[in-house]
């Protein structure tokens, strides 16, 4: 009888384990189609059912701070990306409550602070004593995985060094941060772009040019969406390069 109980509940973890791959999977087909509106909305109602139905699954609870952080990155005005930040952040805690070994929820985090500090001003984020907290979770990012996302922990990190204010600001840390992701991952159009901005205001325009070039003729196949964002905020950088080049 013992035998027979362990075996049907085996079966039914076995079955939940599946039927928990498969929801994943469908977040994770919708997320890449996240260009399109109608993906997104229906994103957003698959997981507002899952989690309705499991608020504690740390898969769902990370997926949706990687939601809210596309959004908040992609946010046309500073209050909606306010919003937008302090909700990436806001789930991510709960994900690194979940699960802290696990990357994920710390990088988010960073981002939803790194998010909502660009919305009310960096001076002020730091008056707020947002720096702590988001080196806390971004150093913990890159410690646990520095490659996750394609390298995205380290694109934080160097984006850090670029957005601090004088006589914090450190452009040569900042483009060290990007190199090391473009070794590990080329094909990251994001870190050639930062890599770009960052040359800029360090007066190396000629090298900018360079770094945007590889933007522009870049392939977005590792991630569509990402991919054509970044080639298209990349035409204003290329323009003010070569505005400084003339």
């Amino acid at each position: 009888m013992r035998l027979i109980l362990l075996a049907l509940c085996l079966l039914v973890a076995g079955s939940a384990r599946a039927a928990d791959a498969e929801v994943w999977a469908r977040l994770d087909a919708l997320h890449a189609s996240r260009a399109d509106a109608a993906a997104v909305k229906e994103l957003e109602a698959e997981l507002k059912k899952a989690l309705t139905a499991t608020p504690d699954d740390f898969e769902l609870v990370w997926r949706q701070a990687r939601l809210l952080q596309w959004q908040a990155d992609g946010a046309g005005n500073e209050k909606l990306k306010k919003v937008l930040g302090r909700q990436t952040w806001d789930v991510s805690e709960k994900a690194i409550k979940l699960a802290p070994a696990r990357v994920e929820g710390h990088y988010y985090a960073a981002t939803g602070i790194g998010a909502y500090s660009q919305a009310v001003g960096v001076m002020k984020a730091l008056g707020e004593g947002l720096e702590g907290k988001f080196n806390e979770r971004v150093d913990t990012a890159i410690k646990i995985d520095p490659t996750f996302n394609w390298s995205a922990p380290l694109l934080v990190k160097g984006r850090y060094f670029y957005e601090l204010p004088w006589p914090k600001r450190d452009l040569k840390k900042s483009a060290e941060y990007y190199e090391k992701a473009i070794k590990k991952h080329p094909e990251m159009l994001r870190a050639h772009y930062f890599l770009a901005e960052t040359l800029l205001k360090d007066d190396k325009a000629k090298e900018a040019r360079d770094a945007i070039q590889k933007v522009k003729q870049g392939s977005v196949a590792y991630d569509p969406p990402e991919g054509q964002r970044i080639q298209e905020w990349a035409k204003k950088v290329e323009a003010d390069i070569e505005e400084e080049l003339k």
